[in-house]
């Protein structure tokens, strides 16, 4: 019993080292607003590189109106991201907990 538990400490301690921040997150989103950075320092590149593109098109395109349609798509979906980013934090560190488990053959 005692190595079950001292695995299980092994492995959060392992998860509170990698796990990636929430300060640095929401720092990004709120700095970096439209470019996506956020979702790819969580992890998500294709996302965050859809929001980059739509956010670049949008202001390249601006002057002829047409770009304030994806500019707007994008703040909705940076200010929605705000809500998001913790549960984008928790599914990073149940991929990290899954991870170290079959490293040490305890889920085959």
């Amino acid at each position: 019993m005692p190595t079950d538990i001292q695995t299980q400490l092994l492995i959060e301690q392992r998860v509170t080292n990698e796990a990636k921040s929430p300060l640095v997150a929401y720092l990004l989103a709120i700095v970096l607003w439209g470019f996506g950075a956020h979702r790819m320092y969580l992890g998500r590149w294709l996302s965050g590189l859809v929001m980059l593109l739509l956010w670049g098109f949008g202001w390249l395109t601006a002057a002829i109106l047409i770009g304030w349609v994806p500019i707007a798509v994008v703040c909705v979906w940076a200010f929605i991201d705000l809500f998001l980013i913790p549960g984008m934090i928790q599914q990073d560190k149940d991929d990290i907990r899954r991870r170290i488990a079959s490293e040490l053959g305890l889920y085959g």
